[in-house]
C-alpha cells in the first residue's frame, strides 16, 4: 500500500514536479498540496497523510512552526523537511519541532524516495552533510570536560579534595594540613567552583571516579 504524502512548499511548479515524481515511483502517493505552513496544518487535519514533505521558508507560517503545530495536533504524522537551507539553525530547529528527516532540495530523487520510505517507517533519515552539521552542533554544546577541570586545581586543593573524599571533616583537614579551618573552607569552595560541583557528596563521587581515593573508602 502506498504511503500517503502531503506536499508543503510555496512554489507551485516545484510541487507539481515533485508530485509527478513521487506518484510515478510506486511507493508513495501525493494526496494534497499546501502553499504555506498554515495550509499544511489545516490539510494535515483534513487529509490525514502519513507523511508531510515540509519546506521551511514559506509565507503565513514557516515550516518549523507548521511542523511544531502538526506534531501538537496530529502527533502520529511523520515530517520530512525538504529545504534549500543547510544552515545548522534550520536543521536543529525543525528536528526539535518534531521532524524525523531532513533533506536538501539539491538531492537526487532516489534519495528523496528513500527518505520518504525511511521516515514513514518510523526511522530518522539524515544524509551525510546534515549529520555532519549535527555532530558539529553537538560538539559545540558539550561542556568543558570535568577531567580537564581537575588540572585547574592547585596541589593544595588536590590534597584537600582527597582528604574530603576520605571522609575527613574541616577541623581534621585543618590539623593535617597545618592551616586554619577557615582556610580549608575557602579551599573547598574554590574546588567546588572549579569543578562545577555543589556538595561534599558530589566531590566524593568525583574523587572516586578519578581514582583519588579507594572505592571502598
Amino acid at each position: 500500500m502506498s504511503i500517503t504524502v502531503l506536499l508543503a512548499d510555496d512554489h507551485q511548479i516545484f510541487r507539481e514536479g515533485l508530485r509527478s515524481l513521487i506518484n510515478s515511483g510506486g511507493t508513495a502517493q501525493v494526496i494534497g498540496e499546501a502553499g504555506d505552513g498554515a495550509e499544511a496544518v489545516r490539510l494535515t487535519g483534513e487529509l490525514k497523510p502519513e507523511l508531510v514533505v515540509m519546506d521551511l521558508t514559506m509565507p503565513v507560517m514557516n515550516g518549523i512552526d507548521a511542523t511544531r503545530e502538526i506534531m501538537k495536533q496530529y502527533p502520529g504524522t511523520k515530517i520530512l523537511a525538504l529545504s534549500m537551507e543547510s544552515d545548522r539553525f534550520f536543521v536543529v530547529e525543525v528536528l526539535k519541532a518534531g521532524a524525523t528527516g531532513y533533506l536538501l532540495k539539491d538531492s537526487a530523487f532516489a534519495e528523496l524516495a528513500a527518505a520518504i520510505t525511511t521516515v514513514a517507517g518510523g526511522e530518522t533519515y539524515l544524509p551525510a552533510r546534515i549529520s555532519a552539521l549535527l555532530v558539529t552542533e553537538f560538539l559545540q554544546c558539550i561542556p568543558e570536560d570535568i577531567s580537564f577541570a581537575y588540572q585547574k586545581l592547585t596541589p593544595r586543593e588536590r590534597e584537600i579534595l582527597q582528604l574530603i573524599a576520605d571522609g575527613k571533616n574541616i577541623k581534621e583537614i585543618a590539623y593535617l594540613q597545618s592551616i586554619c579551618s577557615k582556610t580549608v573552607d575557602n579551599h573547598r569552595q574554590a574546588i567546588m567552583q572549579k569543578l562545577n560541583l555543589f556538595t561534599v557528596a558530589e566531590l566524593t563521587k568525583y574523587a572516586v571516579r578519578h581514582g583519588l581515593t579507594p572505592i571502598g573508602k
